[in-house]
């Protein structure tokens, strides 16, 4: 058995587990970058004002790195880590099994699921594993977002100061209950499932492409460039829902009665625009996340595939 098809046979916990660990290893780096595409997101909210205090995401690091220091630019890391296991580990994890299932009961028997490539079947996979992700990640991506837009020198959007992920937790399960934890989860769920439904299918089926046409052998600059391209399909595809997930989840009051009101005030005050904000930043953070975390996932599937081998006698 080769090392490509080892890395793909393991469990669906065994994939969950890695595709959460490639997840975590990648936003150790694209943190700060994300922390920038959220503040860009909510300056200017619900107002016509053309003024910026972050103009670009160079000078929006700089500016975050002179008022709030290293520590500033990591803010939400830990909670950061916790969502993308629950995030990654689904949308990773879940979308081979999803896959094949969905293979084996769309086509012939006899015909191997895991080799079939169906462009539909594919975006569809990615969706539902990522949406299922979403599902479970959701409390955690809010007390991020709040984590990450709170500044005691340069404010943007409301503001909610938490000490730590579990404080986050806390203090909204005190006022709003457990239904607070998954305040904008239909927004969480849009936007997931848009991102998922190209990322894991660009990824393949550029990967196959240039396999099948000889133009870069297995490896690393294959995982690269495949990586690269999946990440731009995401930024393009996700940027818009990405913001109203941002301002539904920041909202310490009510701006929003839901995801179309949010989507319908910032369209009529700010213009179509308002969507893209942040996308330079969106592209900066989702471009090398992707790489990093696709690329770590083939190391983080083999490793789990000898684990389940070797220590669980796992039949894999």
């Amino acid at each position: 058995m080769s090392e490509k098809s080892a890395a793909q046979k393991v469990s669906t916990f065994g994939g969950f587990l890695a595709g959460g660990l490639a997840a975590c290893g990648a936003v150790t780096f694209t943190n700060p970058i994300e922390l920038v595409k959220t503040r860009m997101q909510l300056q200017g909210e619900l107002s016509a004002s053309s003024q910026k205090v972050y103009r670009n995401p160079f000078q929006a690091l700089v500016t975050i790195y002179k008022n709030e220091g290293v520590r500033g630019l990591q803010k939400g890391l830990v909670c950061a880590y916790i969502y993308q296991l629950g995030l990654n580990g689904c949308r990773l994890g879940l979308y081979e099994p999803t896959r094949r299932l969905l293979n084996g009961v769309l086509f012939r028997k006899e015909e191997d699921p895991s080799r079939i490539q169906s462009i539909p079947v594919n975006v569809v996979a990615g969706a539902l594993s990522g949406m299922a992700g979403a599902v479970i990640g959701s409390p955690l991506f809010l007390i991020k977002t709040r984590m990450q837009s709170y500044s005691e020198k340069v404010a943007v959007g409301d503001q909610t100061h938490y000490k730590s992920t579990f404080d986050g937790l806390y203090q909204i399960w005190k006022k709003e209950g457990i239904a607070g934890w998954f305040r904008g989860i239909n927004a969480a769920i849009i936007r997931t499932g848009m991102g998922s439904s190209v990322q894991l299918p660009i990824y393949n089926w550029v990967k196959n492409f240039l396999l099948k046409h000889h133009l870069v052998d297995e490896g690393y600059s294959l995982h690269l460039i495949s990586s690269t391209f999946a990440g731009i399909g995401v930024g393009v595809v996700m940027n818009p829902s990405d913001v109203i997930l941002t301002r539904m989840y920041n909202q310490s009051g009510s701006h929003y009665t839901g995801v179309v009101d949010c989507f319908v005030k910032t369209v009529r005050i700010e213009g179509f625009g308002a969507l893209y904000k942040g996308f330079f930043a969106q592209l900066m953070r989702i471009a090398p996340h992707t790489i990093l975390t696709l690329t770590f996932m083939e190391q983080t599937m083999k490793l789990m595939h000898r684990v389940e081998r070797d220590f669980l006698v796992l039949e894999v």
